[in-house]
């Protein structure tokens, strides 16, 4: 500490990464929505994502749409909630 350093607790270290593991909100995504929302944060559209997976636009849209509220992105005509989205992964990453 006399040269500048300082002193952390091991335990407070291992309770702060324990403690932002168990808050990821991508813990609520299944594998498959966590895929897409990584494909949206690599910045594909519907379709380019539909392509890069191997599914159709539709399921696509039907797992973008079950990523929102478990995100807790709700609907308010103000919001982007693809970047909401995106910014959230890129956050618990």
């Amino acid at each position: 500490m006399a040269r500048g350093g300082s002193v952390i607790d091991p335990g407070l270290v291992n309770e702060l990464v324990t403690a932002r593991r168990r808050n990821d909100p991508l813990d609520a995504l299944t594998p498959r929505e966590r895929e897409v929302l990584a494909a949206m944060a690599e910045g594909y559209s519907n379709a380019g994502i539909a392509r890069r997976l191997y599914i159709n636009e539709g399921t696509v849209e039907k797992h973008v749409q079950r990523i929102f509220p478990k995100l807790r992105i709700y609907d308010t005509g103000d919001d982007h909630r693809r970047v909401l989205a995106v910014l959230a992964f890129l956050d618990a990453r």
